[in-house]
């Protein structure tokens, strides 16, 4: 029995994967901004929600499908938006789309990706998202969205969170670029992860493939970076939710919401589901956690679109606390990171196998057959106030 098959948790492979992935790209996936307050946070306060357990109930004949945005799925889970997964294994974004195909569940590519649109589509047979990022130069930004529209993506996320870069201090700290710089410090690491060197080697892949080639001012990886750091769009607004959904003519999923108000204008202007996130404690360090804001979200616009969420979710067992407490479902990215940095394509598999067996285990020993029907009366109503947090 390998690696993968022994892992039984999912922080039992991240730890794998911290001993496959050079240091700068594990960090980069495992990091929050500042301080970290709010990316552990993210995780903790799901540890304060408990369940109701309840016995003598006929547990058979168990069902964990419903849909996402019209579409069917084996468990009410996405895989989340991570920028730069191909370089946490060799044609990341390829790998991890591929298991979550054969899983039965949406795959979501970031803008920054290191796989492109295409090369996606490529590889895979089903519809997948694609999450945006409002770049000041809107030509490119037109063009990127015809491309989703062109490989037949069936949702656009729209990230809002992100004007702004959250400070990372691992990231500083590890002189992180993609491609890495060849320093003596990176051969040193290269020497120490042989096998993703190795696969590294096998791709072309090693660049923001949805931005090089298609930005004229983006030749090399220095121009490419200096034109990235700059296009990060201050004056996105709510207004743009407009102009993007049609010219993308589909579902657009407005993600980085974390207050009643913002969830309200999202909707106002058209967005037809929305996704709570603290962009993974990535971005406002001191936030709160997604977990505490959901229900008070969830009470004010539930009744008007799907509402999802992310951050912190590291189990089924989370993922159900989420679902008790109103989603519709849970964007997850940590959890493919760490599955693909394990073991590639059948590291996302186990990751992915491993949350739908604690769901299913945890449900059933909640008293519930269907996965549809979870809800507060699975949680301890004590352990939070619904409009106040805890």
């Amino acid at each position: 029995m390998g690696a993968l098959e022994r892992a039984l948790t999912i922080e039992e492979l991240k730890a794998i994967a911290r001993r496959r992935v050079p240091k700068q790209f594990f960090d980069y996936i495992d990091s929050g901004a500042y301080t970290e307050q709010t990316y552990n946070a993210n995780e903790a306060d799901f540890k304060k929600i408990t369940f109701r357990q309840r016995v003598a109930v006929n547990l058979e004949n168990r069902n964990l499908g419903t849909t996402l945005l019209g579409q069917p799925v084996s468990l009410p889970i996405a895989i989340a938006p991570v920028g730069s997964t191909g370089m946490t294994d060799a044609d990341g974004e390829i790998k991890a789309a591929k298991a979550a195909e054969k899983f039965g569940i949406p795959f979501t590519l970031s803008t920054m990706g290191i796989c492109s649109i295409e090369d996606v589509a490529e590889n895979t047979s089903k519809p997948f998202w694609f999450q945006l990022y409002v770049m000041r130069d809107r030509g490119f930004i037109e063009r990127l969205i015809d491309r989703a529209k062109a490989a037949k993506c069936s949702a656009l996320v729209l990230t809002m969170d992100l004007q702004i870069l959250g400070q990372r201090h691992k990231d500083i700290r590890s002189g992180l670029t993609t491609p890495p710089r060849i320093t003596p410090r990176f051969v040193a690491e290269m020497m120490l992860k042989p096998g993703w060197a190795f696969r590294m080697l096998g791709t072309r892949r090693h660049t923001f493939r949805n931005i090089s080639g298609h930005v004229a001012d983006a030749v090399n990886l220095a121009k490419l970076s200096e034109w990235t750091r700059t296009q990060f769009d201050l004056t996105l607004n709510w207004t743009d939710i407009g102009w993007i959904k049609k010219r993308f003519g589909g579902p657009v999923i407005v993600k980085g919401v974390l207050d009643v108000e913002d969830a309200k204008l999202a909707i106002a202007n058209g967005a037809d589901g929305i996704v709570v996130s603290n962009h993974g404690g990535r971005q406002l360090d001191g936030a709160p956690s997604t977990i505490r804001v959901l229900p008070e979200i969830v009470d004010a616009v539930g009744h008007q679109t799907k509402v999802l969420m992310d951050g912190g979710i590291r189990s089924g067992q989370d993922l159900l606390k989420a679902l008790a407490l109103g989603a519709k479902g849970a964007l997850v990215g940590r959890i493919m990171a760490y599955g693909l940095g394990a073991g590639g394509e059948a590291g996302v598999t186990r990751a992915l196998e491993i949350v739908r067996k604690e769901t299913d285990t945890s449900m059933a020993l909640m008293g519930e057959r269907d996965i549809r029907n979870v809800g507060l009366h699975n949680i301890y109503s004590n352990d939070l106030d619904r409009r106040q947090g805890y």
